[in-house]
Parts: structure tokens; sequence; C-alpha cells
């Protein structure tokens, strides 16, 4: 997903090295992803916590999202400092998830990572934005630099899929909390980025976003796919391990969905189909995939249902940025990332915890619930996909 409306004028070296540098920093961030979501929930029930709390807590770094992680974006951009802040929530991260683990009942558990949430959620808008400038930048594409993210989700769930046969289940947060540490360590190595010249009118812009029907089709349409995964990120492991399947299995069904998912964004340079149309497959694909896994599939079948993953999530990313790099301006794209994720924040809490109480009662029922989100956000994009096309794309290197 290359830029065409900005030639760069950079050297190689510095390119390389900015990519390189956001790779790992991309490594880092989603390795913590691949030990926290598919291994939080155990380590929650391991530490006494019932399914109903399992959803509550779980739906945490939901409800940041369009609460304080639109105040964190907005001010990191009015700063003009993506980088410092980066380092700053990937440090607080660190620190909060260890703080965690000290804890017992479900209320502190609850309390505690409420406020690390508030740091750890503005981390992935805030990196996005960083490497779509530097895509401005440098001429470079989003999806080769983002799969290593996936990459990195596929080791961190292998390695703690196979402590989880070595170590006691109460044990994981630490597992977690050292992810997150090696994460802050590798910020201090991001580069910095030259600041966009911010027009005039760019708080005026950032504001007219939101009354643009085009850009809240985007960020509903794909709030709602992503947000058909809650029931998935949160009882899928549970789930499986109640059924007798060992760490390791439950990591590799992970993994299956994210190797798909990074086949996607090393691909995505050559998709010739409009971002628009790629965010309906995707969520065309989630109404398949949620109720298949509704049925209670054996373990070869969720072999190859996991390998949707690569379409409910990994196409759908690919679409989803590729509509905002050409609808939001650069000198914004924090903001639009802010934007975005404090929709899908809302989405996905109110996911998470409807399927958990969903989950308690009807058990893999849920899939129901979630193959209804994907539906109705592919058809909240193909009905705006006109007025996406006729949109005229923002000129990057001026920011209008």
């Amino acid at each position: 997903m290359q830029l065409d409306s900005q030639i760069p004028i950079v050297s190689h070296g510095i390119s390389k090295r900015f990519a390189v540098r956001l790779a790992l920093f991309y490594g880092a961030l989603f390795g913590l992803g691949g030990t926290h979501l598919p291994f939080f929930p155990v380590w929650l029930k391991a530490a006494g916590v019932d399914a109903s709390w399992i959803g509550i807590i779980t739906a945490v770094p939901s409800l940041t999202r369009f609460t304080t992680l639109p105040f964190v974006t907005g001010l990191a951009e009015r700063r003009y400092s993506l980088r410092i802040a980066l380092i700053v929530t990937a440090f607080a991260t660190a620190i909060g998830l260890s703080a965690v683990g000290a804890q017992q009942p479900p209320l502190l558990i609850f309390l505690v990572y409420g406020v690390t949430a508030c740091l750890w959620t503005p981390m992935v808008p805030l990196t996005d934005a960083y490497a779509l400038r530097g895509v401005a930048r440098y001429g470079l594409n989003y999806g080769p630099l983002r799969l290593w993210g996936s990459a990195a989700f596929v080791v961190g769930a292998l390695v703690c899929g196979l402590l989880v046969d070595v170590i006691a289940p109460r044990h994981l947060i630490w597992v977690i909390a050292a992810t997150a540490a090696l994460g802050a360590l590798v910020s201090l190595g991001l580069q910095r980025l030259d600041n966009p010249r911010t027009a005039p009118v760019a708080q005026h812009r950032a504001s007219a976003m939101l009354r643009d029907r085009g850009f809240l089709a985007i960020i509903v349409a794909a709030a709602l796919i992503q947000g058909s995964h809650a029931a998935y990120y949160t009882f899928a492991s549970i789930t499986w391990q109640s059924a007798g399947m060992g760490g390791l299995t439950i990591s590799g069904l992970w993994v299956l969905g994210v190797l798909a998912e990074i086949v996607v964004f090393a691909l995505s340079p050559r998709f010739t189909l409009s971002p628009a149309v790629l965010v309906v497959i995707g969520g065309l694909s989630g109404v398949a995939r949620w109720l298949i896994t509704a049925q209670e599939p054996s373990v070869a079948v969720l072999a190859v249902v996991q390998l949707a993953h690569g379409l409910t999530y990994g196409i759908t990313q690919v679409g989803t940025m590729g509509l905002m790099v050409r609808h939001v301006p650069v000198h914004v794209m924090a903001r639009g990332q802010g934007y975005y994720a404090a929709c899908s924040g809302i989405v996905t809490s109110t996911a998470s915890i409807l399927s958990g109480a969903v989950y308690a009662r009807y058990g893999q029922n849920v899939y129901y619930v979630m193959a209804a989100m994907a539906l109705s956000g592919a058809a909240v994009m193909w009905l705006a996909r006109r007025r996406l096309a006729d949109h005229h794309p923002h000129n990057v290197a001026s920011g209008g």
C-alpha cells in the first residue's frame, strides 16, 4: 500500500533504517499480543476469576479506546511527538502489567488492568499513525511492515503455549509482562520523523472527519468486522482447553490464523481490488467463519477455519488502512487513527461484555452474534463503496 501522491526524496539507507526499526517495534508490540490475547484469559481463570468477570475485565482495553485513547493520540499529535508517546506508553505498559500480576481479587485486577490499558491501547493507533507517516515520507508499503508484527504474534503465542505445559497457568502473567518490557526497550530505537507542516485549519479538519459520512462508514464498518472477533479472542482458548486440548495445540490453532494473516500482508502490495471491496470480503468471510465455529467443529476443521483469519482480520486491516491513507490528511493521521480506535472500542467492548454473558449461558452459540456483527460491517461498507470511490484523495504531502 504505497502512496503515489508523494515522491520520497530520501536516501535508501534512511528509508531502510526506518523500516527495520519500525518492523522490530511492530514485532515487540504484537509479540505482546501473542502472549496476552490467547493466554491472559487463561491466567484470569487460574487466578480464580469467573466467566462473567473475565468478560468484563477483557473488555477494559476496548472501553479505554473510546475514553482515554482519543485524548492520548490527540495530545501526541498536538505535541508533534508520536515517537516520544510510543516510548512513554511502552514503558507504562510494562510496569502496569507487572502490577496486574501482583493482584488477586477480580475487582483489584480490573482496576489495575484498567489504568494500564489507558496507556497501552493507544500504542497500536499511534504505531499505525507513525507507520503511515513513514509510508508517505519514504514511499514504503504498509503490509510488508505490518507483517512482522503478525510474525512476532506467532512466536509469542508458540512460546507461551509451550510454557503452559511447563509452568503453572497462574505464572503466565509474568511471561506477558516480560514481553511488554522487551517492547519498551525496543521503542527506544524508533527513528525520529520530520514533523508534518500543519495548516492553520488543522484543528478544524480533525473535527471535520467526524462529519464526513465516508470516514464514518470506514470506521464503523471496520469496527463491526474487527469487533466480531470479540468472543473468539476472549473465549477460544478457554473453550479449547476445556475440550482437552494442550497448550501447544491451542497455540498452533492461533498460529495458523496469524500465518494466514502474514500471507495477506505480504501479498497486499499486489492487490488490485479497491480497499472498500477488501473490507466487504473480510466481513463476509467473518460470517462464514463464525457460523462454522458455532458448530463446535473438530480440531481438523478448526485448523482449516483458523486460516480464514487472514481474511476476517488481515484483509479487513489492509483495506481499512488503504481507505484511511486515502481519506485522512497525514498531519491529522494520529487523530484519525484515534477516532477509528474509539469507534472500535465502543463496538468491541460492548461485544466483549455481551459475549461474556451469552457464553456463560449459551456457550458456542455466542458466535451467531459475532456473525451478525460481521455481516453488518460488510453491509455498511458495501452501501458506502460508491461514496468512497468518488472521494477525491487527500494530497498527503500538503495535508489537503
